[in-house]
């Protein structure tokens, strides 16, 4: 069990959003989504994340994308981090990824950002999930003082 959650945590399943979109845990099978989501929005994931995380990078396989998801898969089955999909209704498109990390700065209890694909940058969706991450992370994870600090 993960020391940074309360025991007998259970991770939210699938979780629907104003927008008729959805979260749910991602999983390596979603790599057809996945890989034309992050590679098309690569530059903006970059710019965001290739500093802290070196990810995405420009050499990046559709095969170790798979990898990756499965990572993130097992790491949440552990509870050690969780990968959340944003996901269209019928899931025939990845939109975007929330992250949810241990914390790694004193005083906050989670590390959390989370992304949209460029083609929705500054769309309802974009707005409905910074609304609703934080009030999300509140109620249903019970965190008192994530860091945003890639946000």
């Amino acid at each position: 069990m993960a020391d940074w959650l309360p025991q007998g945590f259970v991770a939210p399943g699938q979780v629907e959003l104003s927008t008729g979109d959805h979260l749910r845990p991602i999983r390596a099978s979603d790599v057809d989504i996945d890989y034309p989501a992050v590679m098309g929005s690569r530059e903006s994931l970059w710019a965001k994340y290739g500093e802290a995380w070196g990810w995405p990078p420009s050499t990046m396989t559709f095969e170790a994308d798979r990898d990756d998801l499965d990572r993130h898969a097992v790491e949440m089955e552990r509870l050690e981090s969780f990968n959340y999909a944003v996901l269209n209704a019928d899931e025939t498109a990845l939109l975007g990824c929330v992250y949810i990390d241990p914390p790694d700065i004193a005083g906050t209890d989670a590390e959390v950002s989370w992304w949209v694909v460029d083609a929705v940058a500054g769309s309802e969706l974009a707005v409905a999930l910074d609304e609703f991450v934080p009030r999300w992370l509140a109620e249903s994870w019970r965190f008192k003082n994530p860091s945003f600090a890639l946000q």
